[in-house]
C-alpha cells in the first residue's frame, strides 16, 4: 500500500492542475422537446381509437407491386383508417365529436414497432366516456404561420364555420372548445381548406350541398355555432363533410363532361341525374382532360350496404345554406346514407354492420354511377341487419413504403 500511495503522490506532482470546470446550478430553458431528435414519424389510427407512431425507417421502400408487411396488430373488427406521416415535431390537432379541441407533438404519441397495437386515445386525450374523435390533422407550418391557413367545421344539424387555424395555437392540456355545440348535436368533421376549395355536405336523406369556402366568412368567435350550410327537414342529419377542389365550368361543359365520362364508365344514358338538362356542346379534348385531371370520385355508401361512385362535377356549385341536390336514388331503395367521401381508385374501403359483421373491398369494384343513381350492392346485409361503420382504409401498395404513408386522410362515418 505505501508504494501505491507513493506512486500516486509522485502523480499529483507531476500532473496536477488546477480545476479547469465549474459546478454551478443552471436553470436554463432547455426543455424535454429540445432532447428529441427530428425524425420522420408514421401515424396510425384504427376505428377503435387506438393510436400510435412509427419510425419511418422501419418501412423498408419496395417496388411497385410487393405484398408488403404487417403494419400494425388490431383487434377483431377494427381497422386502420388514418395514416400519415408526420416529423416527431409536428404539431398534431384532434377534434372531438363534442367540439373540443386537443394539441400534441407527434413524440407524445405512444412509440411502437410496425405490428403493435397501439395505445387507446381516451388514455392520451382527456375525452370523455361516449365521445369520440372526429378529426385528426398534422399541420407542418410554423405556429406564426397559422393565421394564414383556415379551418373549417360541420355539425351534424347541417352548420358550418369558418376560422382561423391561429385559433389553436394555444391549447390547454385539458383542451380547449373549437366549437360550442346544442344538446344531442355533433361534430361531423374539421379540415384545412383554402379559397380555392369547396365544401360538400351529404345527410343520411341522400341531399348533397356543394358551395365555395369563400362563402363562408372567416370568424373570430369560437363560441359560435356556425352558419346555415344546408337546410335540413324532420329528422334528418349530416353525416358527412368532405373538403374537394375547386373548379369552375359552365353548365354545358359540365353537362359534356359527365356524358363522356358515364359513356367511358359504361353507364347508360338513363342513370344521368334528373335535374341534367340535355345538350349538345361539344367538349375538346383538352377541356376534358382538364377537368378529369380535377374530378374527385364521391364515394356514397347507405344503411343497407349499396355504394357507388359519381363524378365530383356531377355535383354543382351552389349557395351555401340551400337543399341541395340528390346524392341517391329518390326511392333510397338502399336506406339512409352512411358515409361520403372523396376516394382514389386505389384506396379501400371497410364497412362493419350492426351484427359485427365486416367486409373490406376495393373502390375499383364499386361502379361508378350518376349522383342520383341507386347505388350497387357492396355489402349483402340480413334481415334487419344494417351498415353502421364506413372506414377509408389507405392504399397498400405505395412504391416508397410497403404500407401507405399519404399524408391524405379521410373520415370514418359511424352511425
Amino acid at each position: 500500500m505505501s508504494i501505491i500511495a507513493e506512486e500516486l503522490m509522485e502523480v499529483k506532482t507531476n500532473f496536477a492542475v488546477p480545476r479547469r470546470t465549474e459546478i454551478i446550478e443552471w436553470s436554463g430553458d432547455m426543455m424535454d422537446e429540445d432532447l428529441i431528435e427530428r425524425e420522420e414519424m408514421v401515424v396510425t389510427v384504427t376505428a377503435g381509437g387506438y393510436i400510435k407512431r412509427t419510425a419511418l425507417t422501419d418501412f423498408r421502400a419496395q417496388k411497385r407491386g410487393g405484398k408488403g408487411l404487417q403494419g400494425m396488430s388490431t383487434k377483431d373488427e377494427d381497422v386502420v383508417t388514418t395514416m400519415f406521416v408526420a416529423n416527431t415535431h409536428t404539431q398534431l390537432l384532434f377534434f372531438s365529436t363534442d367540439g373540443m379541441a386537443y394539441k400534441m407533438k407527434t413524440w407524445r404519441l405512444p412509440m411502437g414497432g410496425r405490428t403493435a397495437k397501439g395505445k387507446a386515445i381516451v388514455n392520451i386525450l382527456p375525452i370523455p366516456p361516449g365521445v369520440s374523435v372526429a378529426a385528426v390533422m398534422p399541420v407542418d407550418r410554423e405556429e406564426v404561420d397559422w393565421g394564414d391557413l383556415q379551418i373549417v367545421f360541420a355539425t351534424t344539424q347541417g352548420d358550418v364555420r369558418r376560422n382561423r387555424l391561429s385559433d389553436f395555437t394555444n391549447v390547454r392540456s385539458n383542451g380547449k372548445i373549437a366549437m360550442k355545440l346544442p344538446e344531442g348535436v355533433e361534430l361531423v368533421n374539421a379540415r384545412i381548406c383554402s379559397e380555392d376549395d369547396d365544401v360538400m355536405l351529404t345527410t343520411d336523406s341522400g341531399r348533397a350541398i356543394r358551395f365555395s369556402s369563400t362563402d363562408l366568412r372567416v370568424m373570430n368567435s369560437r363560441a359560435s355555432t356556425g352558419v346555415r350550410g344546408i337546410r335540413l327537414t324532420g329528422s334528418d342529419r349530416v353525416v358527412s363533410m368532405s373538403v374537394i377542389r375547386h373548379f369552375e365550368a359552365t353548365p354545358d361543359e359540365r353537362v359534356a363532361y359527365l356524358k363522356m365520362r358515364r359513356a367511358m364508365a359504361g353507364v347508360t344514358e338513363d342513370e344521368a341525374s334528373d335535374d341534367e338538362v340535355p345538350t349538345n356542346f361539344d367538349l375538346s379534348q383538352e377541356r376534358y382532360a382538364e377537368m378529369a385531371a380535377v374530378e374527385n370520385l364521391i364515394l356514397t355508401i347507405t344503411r343497407g350496404g349499396s355504394g357507388k361512385l359519381s363524378s365530383s362535377h356531377d355535383y354543382p356549385v351552389r349557395g351555401r345554406g340551400g337543399m341541395g341536390v340528390a346524392a341517391m336514388d329518390k326511392a333510397m331503395r338502399g336506406g339512409p346514407v352512411v358515409a361520403s367521401f372523396p376516394v382514389e381508385m386505389s384506396d379501400q374501403i371497410m364497412l362493419v354492420t350492426s351484427n359485427g359483421q365486416s367486409i373490406r373491398c376495393p373502390i375499383d369494384g364499386i361502379s361508378f354511377r350518376s349522383r342520383s343513381a341507386g347505388g350497387v350492392r357492396v355489402f349483402n346485409t340480413n334481415g334487419d341487419e344494417k351498415v353502421v361503420s364506413v372506414a377509408y382504409i389507405p392504399d397498400q401498395g405505395d412504391d416508397d413504403l410497403e404500407e401507405d404513408q399519404t399524408a391524405v386522410e379521410r373520415p370514418q362515418a359511424t352511425e
